[in-house]
């Protein structure tokens, strides 16, 4: 899951941090001698809601890469479809460095992007938080959590989460 740094386009400190750069040249390089045939960009704090790196790193990785990002509750309902023709199929919640949606309006823009294009939602959150959000997960149709929940004291929330159908990604956060 590429992390796509390109300082062509828009980028905003976070909490003070901004990662090194890390193109989709980068991301192919490193990868090549594995056979890396696929996989999923990832809009990061650092990005807030620009959209254009990551229709520029989906035309360059190609159509076996799809995207997932952060979009406004706003965000007009024609543009999250072109979005979609260009390969994105989630929205994230950035809740572990708070740029993102607010969580109460969570459920009603999980729902509205589910319905028009199909997208899941990707949590980035603690697992310690996630007791209090079981319920509302539970009752949307597609949610991801990323980082296997950041913290290994909300574990066994997520384990219970993950026997209720969410899923889980595992990858480390550098």
């Amino acid at each position: 899951m590429p992390i796509i740094i390109d300082s062509r386009f828009p980028l905003t400190k976070n909490q003070g941090f901004l990662p090194d750069p890390f193109t989709c040249d980068d991301y192919i390089q490193r990868t090549r001698h594995l056979g890396v045939i696929g996989g999923v960009v990832v809009s990061g704090s650092f990005q807030s809601f620009d959209q254009s790196y990551l229709a520029e790193a989906l035309k360059t990785l190609g159509p076996n890469f799809v995207g997932v990002t952060q979009l406004p509750v706003d965000y007009p309902d024609e543009k999250i479809l072109h979005l979609h023709q260009l390969g994105v199929r989630g929205v994230r919640f950035n809740v572990h460095r708070g740029r993102s949606v607010p969580l109460a309006q969570l459920e009603q823009f999980a729902l509205r992007v589910y319905e028009l294009a199909g997208w899941h939602v990707e949590l980035y959150i603690d697992s310690r938080m996630l007791t209090d959000l079981a319920p509302l997960l539970i009752r949307l149709p597609a949610v991801s959590i990323d980082h296997l929940g950041l913290s290994r004291e909300g574990f066994p929330t997520l384990l219970s989460l993950v026997e209720k159908g969410i899923r889980v990604k595992a990858n480390r956060v550098r």
